[in-house]
């Protein structure tokens, strides 16, 4: 790759071409309980761009330009009252839809707050995440995604932060072969044990641990193709003649994945720039069996993020954990059980911006070379003013179910109908399913 096509695909501030690509598309900008506390009002930065976040006392949510556009004080500093957001600095008071209400100081009488607009964004709650929309025009419409659909009861929320460019973090999600090395474990816990824990369970119609099947068959035959939310990624490991592994994962256009977390779960996870140099992931994890037990799964990963900015205890300041004593007894990296560590350690080791000049890339990386086939394609598309992929209308929307995953051991000649008919049974059996 040249370097100037690293830097198209990479940057994402506000007119880059990359950047106008996501900015197209509903954008996670906070976790809903980020605005629980007595004062719902929070500084954020998405896409490069300087934000305050609110929610107003009639409970709608806003999201605004954070410098006031009176003397460019910052919003987040102000009150919350009198139905909207009052700038500290000389009070002028503005709504979610960044209408100034009142210009306090002004000589009685006068209408220039009518006047007055600040930038606003939409703001909409789905299943724990607030997602904004950054672009121009209508937003488009949420697909009917399991993520989406799921009873709240069903769902559980988080994010973390990542010190690196999204589209590295991205990238780890739509990589099949790393997951044999990288999170290998030399020791097999019971499943049973592991709840909440991504890898952990077996894989369906077989005893083996997703981390023992992974472990033992470490050459995939990885298979790409397009559909019209993004791209399937079908990874199969034969196991014996008669039978294959198969792991069914997606990439939701433009910069999303669900992959499948335990035989109960999915993680639908977005990675978000902050600005070119790091990024939050955000995860939806979808229960199909029992309502997610989200003090446990809250819990888990406060062990690991600290609050209020969900920055990992681990990082590139203590070496992300590393012991050699562990990774010549327990695991590949030295780095603890947690997968997310070992993301961590991965992308943010390439450094804050990868250098794709460097690189030498093989045969299990064809998603990554055909996502990024996709991305240069849709900025193409977005430059030339065409539509992009998955900038769905409401008729649209309401076709785009699933997506399909899988996790398991299945015949040999029938895999592919092996997978569809399991990815269907765990659906239609949900407690929540239509």
């Amino acid at each position: 790759m040249r370097a100037e096509q690293n830097q198209l695909i990479t940057r994402i501030g506000p007119g880059r071409p990359a950047g106008g690509v996501l900015r197209s598309f509903w954008q996670p900008v906070a976790l809903t309980e980020e605005l629980a506390g007595s004062r719902p009002c929070k500084a954020v930065r998405l896409l490069g761009q300087d934000l305050v976040l609110f929610r107003d006392d009639a409970g709608r949510y806003g999201l605004l330009d954070r410098d006031c556009p009176h003397r460019g004080a910052d919003l987040s500093f102000g009150r919350l009252e009198s139905g909207g957001l009052r700038c500290a600095f000389h009070g002028w008071l503005f709504d979610v839809a960044g209408q100034c209400l009142e210009t306090p100081a002004e000589p009685e009488g006068s209408t220039m707050c009518q006047r007055i607009r600040q930038r606003a964004y939409p703001v909409v709650e789905k299943n724990g995440i607030l997602f904004a929309y950054l672009g121009e025009g209508a937003p488009p419409a949420f697909p009917r995604f399991d993520c989406f659909v799921a009873p709240e009861p069903y769902t559980f929320a988080f994010k973390g932060l990542f010190d690196c460019n999204w589209l590295q973090a991205l990238e780890v999600g739509i990589d099949p072969a790393h997951t044999s090395f990288l999170h290998r474990f030399f020791d097999d816990e019971d499943p049973a044990a592991g709840y909440g824990k991504p890898f952990r369970d077996r894989s369906a119609d077989t005893d083996m641990t997703i981390t023992q099947v992974m472990r033992e068959y470490s050459r995939p035959d990885i298979r790409v193709s397009r559909t019209e939310y993004g791209m399937r990624i079908v990874t199969l490991r034969r196991v014996s003649d008669a039978q294959t592994h198969v792991r069914v994962t997606n990439l939701m256009f433009p910069n999303a994945f669900v992959i499948p977390m335990s035989l109960e779960m999915t993680i639908s996870q977005w990675h978000v720039p902050i600005d070119d140099t790091r990024c939050y992931w955000y995860a939806i994890f979808t229960s199909f069996g029992e309502p997610v037990d989200k003090e446990t799964m809250r819990r888990q990963r406060l062990e690991l993020y600290e609050l209020p900015d969900y920055r990992p205890r681990r990082s590139r300041t203590n070496n992300w954990g590393f012991d050699p004593a562990e990774q010549q007894r327990e695991t590949f990296t030295g780095m603890g059980h947690d997968i997310n560590v070992h993301d961590q350690w991965a992308i943010e080791s390439q450094g804050p911006i990868q250098d794709r000049t460097r690189e030498h890339l093989g045969t299990s990386d064809r998603a990554i070379i055909e996502y990024r086939r996709l991305l240069t394609e849709a900025i193409a598309r977005h430059q030339e003013g065409a539509t992009l992929p998955m900038r769905l209308d409401d008729q649209t929307a309401q076709t785009l179910t699933g997506p399909g995953v899988a996790d398991g051991v299945g015949p040999s000649d029938a895999w592919e109908q092996y997978w569809r008919e399991t990815d269907v049974k765990r659906r239609t059996q949900a407690p929540w399913a239509a």
